[in-house]
């Protein structure tokens, strides 16, 4: 899609490859003569955004590919405009607006990823722990090197100089599978397993690694095993929060943190070994919640990875109109929005238009697929929520420039 060095109307028809004459704000643009018509009566305020809405869902292309779009007034909790908007599509990364919100309010805000220390016994008089030692994984991404040094600093306070027993690995916050359903097999991908170091499988390895570097002597191999927490004694907790993953998860569109909030869900229901259905259960229980009917849509996964996801524009509108109506979610998701123009991966979109610093929106990435949903605020101050679905596309800057169009519609007319 060329932009053109015009006024802004006139790029946005022309650039969109329109045939026809097309309804704006104050003219009508010849898109194959360039010429500009005054017209008959001036349209008011929003039909003359669902005018421009018109000529872009009106395009060409959408003859070979798919646009799904809805915009909603948050502030007369009324529609704008509607193309598709129940058409069932793959969200790609705009899942994570579902796992997002759902972990707010169901874990709230201040919800801790903990990962834990355990020993069966103390270090005695010779230095000697005559026990065993668990790691216990809360899938906590943030984990890193200043907490691994916190754990082995842990054990080396009472002089400990040799574990005389077993180490073992407590890993049933979540099951075994290391991908998720649905995710394909070329992905590179993290391994999603409770116990992470910087956001990598190499959790025991660092963990061996820092106590060879303290001066512990260890066995030499470690065991998966549940914790029995009536007979050990808790050593170190390491902890981030919600917020804290969220910001990740929702700005650079960080599949392994969404996951580690997907996976907290399930935890809650205290089975060792949960699976992701029942992380998607709890989504499905905000769907009803909601309004909306669970079997009309498909969560498989927490980050969208996965090609059996299935949403509409008109689902994700309803969960961000549900965040607008619950002041304590809406304050911890829109600041983890990327802003257009400005931060995340809308950083280097929009620039230079009313949608820059105003448009604070998730992206969505696959294979074919493109999606934008968010918040921005109209120029007469009503506050507006959206959602763009481009499905069956080649290219993604050109789904992209699609996206940034209708961004620029409804904020500057």
């Amino acid at each position: 899609m060329k932009r053109l060095a015009l006024t802004w109307l006139m790029c946005l028809v022309l650039s969109l490859g329109a045939r026809a004459s097309v309804t704006c704000d104050t003219i009508y643009i010849d898109a194959a003569t360039g010429d500009t018509l005054r017209p008959a009566v001036q349209l008011p305020w929003p039909q003359n955004v669902a005018a421009a809405l018109d000529a872009v869902a009106g395009d060409e292309m959408f003859q070979r590919s798919l646009l799904g779009l809805m915009v909603w007034d948050l502030t007369t909790d009324s529609l704008i405009y509607e193309k598709n908007s129940r058409q069932l599509m793959r969200p790609a990364s705009v899942q994570k607006l579902l796992t997002s919100v759902t972990a707010l309010k169901n874990l709230g805000a201040a919800y801790q990823f903990r990962t834990r220390l355990y020993a069966t016994a103390q270090t005695d008089k010779d230095s000697v722990l005559r026990g065993d030692v668990y790691v216990v994984g809360g899938f906590d991404p943030r984990f890193g090197a200043d907490d691994m040094e916190s754990f082995v600093g842990a054990l080396s306070r009472g002089g400990l100089k040799f574990i005389d027993g077993r180490v073992f690995a407590d890993v049933s916050l979540k099951d075994t599978l290391k991908w998720g359903k649905g995710w394909c097999w070329d992905d590179e991908e993290k391994t999603l397993t409770p116990l992470l170091y910087n956001g990598r499988d190499v959790f025991m390895k660092k963990f061996y690694e820092k106590l060879d570097a303290y001066g512990i002597s260890h066995p030499g191999d470690y065991t998966y095993r549940e914790v029995p927490l009536d007979s050990v004694t808790l050593l170190d907790e390491r902890s981030h929060t919600v917020d804290q993953v969220l910001v990740r998860t929702l700005k650079q569109s960080d599949n392994l943190y969404a996951e580690s909030i997907f996976y907290q869900l399930g935890a809650q229901e205290g089975q060792v070994y949960p699976s992701a259905r029942l992380s998607a259960a709890k989504v499905e229980e905000l769907q009803r919640e909601m309004g909306l009917n669970p079997d009309d849509y498909n969560v498989a996964d927490g980050s969208g990875l996965s090609l059996y996801n299935y949403a509409t524009p008109h689902e994700i509108v309803t969960l961000l109109r549900y965040v607008w109506a619950h002041e304590d979610i809406y304050a911890h998701l829109v600041t983890a929005l990327p802003i257009a123009g400005e931060d995340g991966t809308l950083k280097n979109r929009m620039k230079g238009t009313t949608a820059q610093g105003n448009v604070q929106a998730k992206t969505g990435t696959l294979n074919s697929v493109s999606t934008l949903a968010g918040y921005a605020t109209a120029p007469n101050g009503h506050r507006l929520c959206f959602c763009i679905m481009n499905q069956g596309i080649r290219s993604q800057s050109w789904a992209h420039d699609i996206q940034d169009s209708i961004c620029e519609i409804i904020t500057r007319l």
